[in-house]
């Protein structure tokens, strides 16, 4: 039994947000150790409910697409679900059920913005492992989860990237002109939020196809693929 009675409710009101009754049977001190960043403590965070949080949205994701797609090969689930659990995926839900004003972290850690993608997917799957192990069972996680995966899982079937759009401009590019594709990034001077750090542009010899922001520079310039990858499906 958690024994802070204001950090119970703080918890409760997260579980609301999630979809779920504040009488859930959730085990809150398993909660709030999901909720507790390694820079806090080295023995006690959230390190070993991520470990199995991960395994639990791998078998919802894998549960969720064999029921959606079900005349759908292996090899293409496991593509769809390798996107659908990675850090970039998690982190934006996260994001979506407002799971970061919960977490207990230290400057040190927040005062990185590149990193901060990584420990908003870990605390997200650190909230799954809680949430299973509170009923050794499903039963909390996917009433709400469902919704965000299937419509994770329908984008990126529908994406002929696979959201991977530097891969898909580099072939689009050596096929039509037997060149790759440049980036240059640089950092935003003007940025106000995390995701805004870096400015990339790619170009194509003299040519500027697409500009992209970024938390990171991979993101912005996979933010810049993606803008030249559409421009140029739309030219053909």
């Amino acid at each position: 039994m958690l024994e802070d009675p204001r950090r119970k409710q703080q918890l409760q009101k997260l579980i609301i947000k999630l979809g779920l009754p504040a009488t859930a049977p959730v085990n809150w001190k398993l909660l709030d150790l999901a909720l507790i960043h390694p820079s806090i403590s080295t023995t006690h965070n959230y390190e070993q409910l991520e470990f199995v949080g991960d395994a639990v949205i791998r078998l919802v994701a894998a549960e969720l697409l064999l029921e959606t797609y079900p005349n759908e090969p292996v090899g293409e689930f496991a593509a769809i679900r390798s996107i659908m659990v990675s850090d970039r995926i998690l982190a934006g839900l996260a994001e979506r059920y407002g799971i970061e004003p919960y977490l207990i972290i230290g400057t040190n850690a927040t005062g990185n913005p590149i990193g901060r993608q990584s420990w908003l997917a870990d605390a997200f799957e650190a909230v799954l492992g809680a949430l299973y192990l509170s009923t050794y069972n499903m039963d909390l996680v996917r009433p709400w989860l469902d919704e965000a995966l299937k419509r994770q899982a329908e984008e990126v079937r529908n994406d002929p990237a696979r959201q991977n759009y530097k891969d898909a401009l580099q072939e689009w590019t050596q096929g039509k002109h037997k060149i790759l594709p440049t980036y240059k990034v640089t950092e935003n001077p003007n940025f106000q939020t995390p995701e805004a750090r870096f400015i990339s542009e790619v170009w194509l010899r003299d040519r500027l196809l697409g500009k992209g922001l970024g938390g990171s520079k991979k993101r912005a310039e996979q933010a810049a693929a993606k803008e030249a990858f559409f421009a140029l499906k739309d030219e053909e």
